[in-house]
């Protein structure tokens, strides 16, 4: 069976963007949100890369059958391990933080995203997760925080 252009298109950018999950990401729920749709909610853990005191939950929509899943997502984080100053000083202080992790929702180039920001004012670390495409006039995010009192990098 020959492929036309868009099918292997479709073909090429659903494997290029399978292979961008977070980091040591893992999956530790799921909730189908009913008999007759395929949609479920997915629940995912990951350590934080750098700063690996810090474990990230993230909760998500998985539309299987779809191109592109919904930009709703949630996020909670919490120290699970030490986090030393050391770890601080290797992560990146500028406002914009940095991509942490990423997953492909769609074929056509939307992602989710996990970026750390350090608010060394009130250090603290920001974990804000996003979609990089709108959806119903507005990009979807959210925030959780971990703050760095009690720990070695206060």
């Amino acid at each position: 069976m020959k492929m036309n252009s868009l099918g292997k298109l479709l073909v090429a950018t659903s494997l290029f963007t399978t292979g961008l999950t977070a980091c040591g990401d893992s999956s530790v729920g799921q909730v189908s949100l009913g008999l007759f749709t395929t949609k479920d909610i997915k629940i995912e853990a990951f350590q934080d890369p750098v700063v690996t005191g810090v474990t990230c939950h993230i909760s998500h929509i998985d539309a299987d059958l779809d191109f592109a899943d919904p930009s709703d997502m949630s996020i909670a984080c919490r120290q699970t391990g030490p986090i030393t100053k050391q770890m601080i000083a290797n992560i990146e202080q500028s406002s914009a933080g940095e991509v942490i992790a990423k997953k492909s929702k769609s074929i056509l180039f939307k992602s989710l995203k996990i970026r750390r920001i350090y608010d060394k004012q009130q250090q603290t670390l920001l974990y804000v997760s996003y979609s990089t495409k709108e959806s119903q006039g507005s990009h979807k995010h959210s925030l959780s925080t971990v703050p760095l009192y009690g720990t070695q990098a206060w």
